[in-house]
């Protein structure tokens, strides 16, 4: 995961960690496993995607909107790779998505962190 994003803060990096080891993950590879955990964590504590999706938005809407605050942390964590805000409905990462809109796995990690 440091290789992923050297800079990250601790505490989104053990949410991070946790919700890559989660069960839904498990099918892929710690890689894939680890960026989609970062994503989610990135979208939901570190952009409004929430309050786009509580004013309506659908959620590539949503998605779109904050992908360049996504990628403005991304950054910041020093990461070397990026979401395309053109690609918002990437098939892996929307179904790990919905694993997480209920509120399960990385906003859980999020509140034991």
């Amino acid at each position: 995961m440091t290789a992923t994003i050297p800079r990250a803060p601790f505490l989104d990096a053990e949410a991070i960690r946790e919700a890559a080891r989660s069960r839904r993950m498990r099918s892929l590879s710690p890689e894939a496993a680890v960026w989609l955990a970062v994503v989610a964590r990135i979208r939901h504590e570190h952009t409004d995607y929430d309050a786009l999706m509580d004013d309506g938005y659908d959620r590539d809407a949503a998605r779109f909107f904050v992908a360049d605050d996504i990628n403005a942390v991304l950054d910041a964590w020093g990461a070397r790779r990026h979401v395309d805000p053109a690609d918002v409905a990437d098939e892996a990462e929307a179904a790990a998505e919905d694993a997480d809109e209920d509120g399960e796995d990385t906003q859980e990690a999020d509140r034991g962190a």
